[in-house]
């Protein structure tokens, strides 16, 4: 977006003399109290210089937070407690990338207001779109960080502070609180995006290194196109970890982050500290440094090497193998972070970021060489954390580093499996896309470098892209794009949808009171069949929940609701017909014995919940939920399919609750005090974007925002019975359940079944279990001796079979055509013939009905002489379609049992012939 150069010219700048300059290297514009200033003090256009800059030194992480928060509190501003990693609060996003998602969209659009105004929050952050340049870079590219952002949300009614304050802010404490010179600070001119709005900003860059950007909100990004908001954001990101480095003598990000740590992870590793010319050569020089531009790289190493006295190769491979100890650092915190706020590893959403960082991990822990678990790793950084500003780390240790293992477990597996594949695309393909890597990487989770190396071993180049990893990242919904799967709903025609909108809210009495039956209402608009009152009891599909059916009476006459769609707050009932009037008084009843089954399995669902949860782990969330007269389905997280004791246990703890008649307690409260209430667990079932959430809370056990209709107290349940447990995909498991009555219904079904088992192998039911055990070993019985008939029957065959030899140059070629009661003895046969005589083809004509099948095998010495692939493919011209391997096919032809001897003399013909043709060649 092309903007007034006015847009950055403050007041501010025109008190202290601060001068707007351009970048002599990007041609940028800055402002800057230095008059000899040529360059916007940013990398790539200047190198590393802030170590040498009067600063207050020594700052860690935790000082470097506790003084942002402290400064903006002395300035008052309220101090919120940060999110988690994982934006649970939001449907269109997986990750928190910036500490304004917390309140994005519903603060920012004005739904909601912010829970405090001007705020300051430190929030852990995970970015995964630089993943590939972490640990070359020194410290500038991070896949977690904690951002620094103090934020005021301007109303056109009230506005707190604006740009001028915001850039005396910072000011203020760069020079203030971290001793930078004035002449040093530079405030170069940018332009923001994120999360669906956008707006002019300042970076601060000192020393070459940026430590924050200041974001003036003001557009949404809408299609492409930028529209003015109604509230102004002051967006502020200041980088805590940066901050940190900035302010202590020390290389890289990562000694500044990590301390001791990276000491600890050298040992493990087996990672030697390189030369320290080498190092701070590197650190400088990396101000420099463009990932992006392999040319820039290429320079970087150059240098370093020039300036340590080192080889290019001594200086790449000393600083590859430091930048893998970077990476690992920091991969392992932000695998802890994201398994500590409860990701399930998966193949969709934030799973699949989570097994993307672990198996990128994984990789370059193998490529380090290093005979150590990456579990062993993630332990020390949950440790290393969880004592100070990540305590979950801590209480969810157990779960983070069972999941590693089995992520490390698993992944080892598929490796295998994907090498497999990569061989068999090469040989079809001599060239490999990036799409095709991404394929291998997502479908068989074969990373690019080892595809480029299995190419290399059969002359096909293959070109990696050095941002791959971020490229899948951003695939998979990493970048701030819309990524979350929404559950949808069916919807009613556009047409309808568009008219429906123009109604005042409709009164939802089936909130008010859900065990009312009947109610009396005002007719408020008709088209075609579908209705729209100023009142109803009638339930709308949603959340999970279907919608009630009934009947509606209007000018005289009864109506059957068939359907019940909610639009925005409007609910709109869909008739068996069209009425015949337009306006007047309408009354209504609900089929009520449907309704209050979906009342118990609806909060049935809500106490299976808290059950697996209690029993799986804090991981569990909700992935989806179903909820109809018949039965409910329950959708969680969790990393594996649970064992059979896991599910008793979910099914007695539930019906544990039901015994405890807790009473399930109904309220609509301000969205901020139900966070603070009861944290982000409510978002189970979805996010609803509005200022008040009507909370379902069941004593201590599960407490949810929820529109559904629910029983006032869990013993109305009667009882929960989980009828089938099964893994939906991979990190999703699917609980079916019954409740209520159901029970009694399934109970009964089940009742028949065994009736009609008792019925087959005789006697009642309580013989039914002890005849079905002597039947299944009879059974077992009946099978060894067929087995033994098996063998017995396929070697009187094979003597049978070779007594009718056929002699082709050398090649013994065996033909059967008996009529067998089980097929699988042909293929004994033919595994025999082929063992015992090397050098023979065997031909197996199996007639099925009308069609004909046939096997064909040859021995190890037989099928180098003749590829029977070649015979496949001479015998589709007579019908027969099939294929296989150099050594076995199998060819059918329909309706070919009829020349089953004349198809046999034909294939023995194609055989000679390519015989005799390998023989002359």
């Amino acid at each position: 977006m092309k903007l007034d150069p006015k847009v950055y010219q403050l007041e501010f700048f025109r008190e202290k003399g601060f001068t707007r300059k351009q970048c002599r290297v990007c041609g940028e514009y800055f402002w800057t109290l230095n008059p000899d200033q040529e360059h916007c003090n940013d990398a790539p256009c200047v190198e590393y210089y802030f170590w040498e800059l009067p600063r207050v030194r020594g700052l860690s992480v935790r000082d470097a937070r506790r003084k942002f928060i402290e400064f903006f509190k002395r300035h008052g501003h309220e101090y919120v407690e940060p999110r988690p990693v994982v934006a649970r609060w939001r449907e269109d996003l997986y990750l928190t990338i910036a500490s304004i998602v917390a309140f994005q969209p519903h603060v920012t659009s004005g739904i909601v207001p912010p829970p405090a105004n001007p705020l300051v929050i430190v929030q852990p952050c995970i970015r995964l779109e630089d993943i590939d340049f972490v640990g070359l870079t020194i410290g500038r590219h991070l896949t977690s960080f904690e951002m620094g952002g103090h934020h005021a949300f301007n109303y056109p009614d009230k506005t707190v502070y604006w740009k001028e304050e915001t850039v005396r802010f910072a000011f203020e404490f760069f020079t203030k609180e971290l001793g930078i010179p004035e002449d040093m600070v530079t405030f170069k001119e940018s332009w923001w995006e994120g999360g669906g709005n956008a707006g002019p900003s300042f970076e601060v860059t000192v020393g070459g290194l940026e430590l924050a950007t200041l974001v003036f909100m003001q557009y949404r990004v809408v299609d492409g196109k930028y529209e003015p908001m109604d509230i102004r954001v002051v967006d502020t990101g200041y980088g805590i970890e940066r901050i940190a480095w900035f302010s202590q003598d020390v290389p890289t990000a990562f000694h500044a982050i990590y301390g001791e740590l990276l000491d600890e992870f050298r040992k493990l590793l087996g990672v030697a500290e390189p030369p320290r010319e080498l190092l701070w050569g590197a650190a400088r020089a990396a101000g420099r440094l463009d990932p992006e531009d392999p040319e820039s790289v290429e320079r970087y190493y150059q240098v370093v090497a020039e300036r340590a006295g080192l080889s290019i190769r001594e200086a790449r491979e000393l600083l590859g193998r430091e930048a893998a100890l970077y990476t690992l650092l920091d991969h392992t915190k932000t695998i802890a972070l994201m398994l500590g706020d409860g990701i399930v590893p998966s193949n969709t959403g934030e799973g699949y970021l989570a097994r993307l960082v672990i198996r990128r991990a994984l990789r370059t822990l193998r490529r380090l060489g290093a005979d150590i678990e990456l579990a062993v790793l993630v332990e020390r950084q949950a440790r290393y954390w969880g004592a100070d500003y990540y305590p979950r780390l801590l209480s969810h240790l157990d779960y983070i580093l069972r999941v590693v293992r089995l992520e490390e477990e698993r992944y080892s597996k598929t490796l295998e499996r994907g090498l497999r594949e990569v061989t068999k695309l090469l040989k079809r393909k001599k060239k490999l896309s990036i799409d095709d890597l991404i394929t291998l990487y997502d479908s068989h989770g074969v990373p690019p470098d080892m595809v480029a190396e299995a190419a290399s071993k059969l002359g096909v180049n293959v070109d990696v892209p050095h941002n791959f990893y971020a490229l899948v990242a951003k695939k998979h919904g990493a970048s701030g794009a819309v990524a979350r799967e929404v559950e949808e709903k069916p919807k009613l025609p556009r047409d309808i949808e568009e008219w429906a909108r123009g109604f005042p809210a409709t009164r939802r009495l089936f909130h008010e009171n859900p065990y009312a039956r009947e109610f009396t209402a005002n007719l408020l608009g008709v088209r075609g069949s579908h209705v729209i009152l100023d009142a109803t009891l009638f339930y709308p599909t949603g959340g999970g929940q279907l919608h009630d059916t009934g009947v509606l009476r209007l000018c005289g006459e009864e109506y059957r609701v068939l359907r019940v769609e909610k639009v925005g707050d409007v609910v709109v009932h869909v008739l068996d017909r069209e009425p015949s009037c337009s306006s007047g008084e309408a009354w209504g009843r609900i089929d009520w014995d449907r309704r209050y089954r979906l009342m118990r399995h609806h909060t049935a669902v809500h106490v299976l919940l808290g059950a697996a949860r209690r029993v799986l782990g804090d991981h569990v969330w909700q992935a989806g939920a179903e909820k109809t007269p018949e039965k409910a389905r329950l959708d969680i997280t969790h990393y594996e399919l649970p064992s059979r004791e896991e599910i008793r246990k979910i099914e007695e703890l539930a019906n544990s609750a039901i015994l405890a008649r807790i009473h399930v307690d109904i309220e609509e409260i301000d969205r901020n005090t139900a966070e603070k209430l009861y944290g982000f667990r409510i978002y189970q079932g979805g996010v609803p974007m509005t200022p008040r959430l009507r909370i379902v809370r069941i004593g201590d056990w599960d407490v949810e925002a929820c529109f559904g209709t629910h029983v006032a107290n869990t013993a109305e349940i009667g009882a929960i019975k989980i009828v089938n447990v099964e893994k939906l995909q991979d990190g999703v498991v699917r609980f079916e359940i019954v409740a209520g009555s159901e029970v009694a219904r399934y109970a009964a079904s089940l009742e028949d079944k065994l009736d009609t088992i008792a019925s087959i192998v005789g006697g009642g039911r309580g013989e039914a279990v002890k005849r079905v055990e002597k039947l299944a070993e009879e059974l077992k019985e009946a099978k060894r001796q067929v087995s033994r008939l098996r063998s017995f029957l396929a070697d009187m065959l094979v003597k049978s079979v070779k007594a009718t030899a056929k002699s082709i140059d050398g090649v013994k070629v065996y033909v059967m055509t008996e009529e067998l009661p089980d097929e699988n003895i042909y293929r004994e046969v033919m595994l025999k013939l082929s063992r015992e005589e090397p050098d023979s083809i065997t031909i197996a004509v199996i007639r099925r009905g009308e069609d004909l099948l046939m096997e064909i095998g040859a021995g190890s010495k037989a099928a180098k002489r003749v590829d029977l692939r070649a015979v496949a493919k001479q015998l589709a011209s007579k019908g027969l379609r099939g294929g296989g391997k150099p050594s076995h096919i199998t060819l059918y032809g329909r309706g070919l049992a009829e020349k089953a001897s004349k198809v046999a003399s034909e294939v023995v013909e194609v055989i000679a012939s390519l015989v005799s043709r390998a023989g002359t060649a």
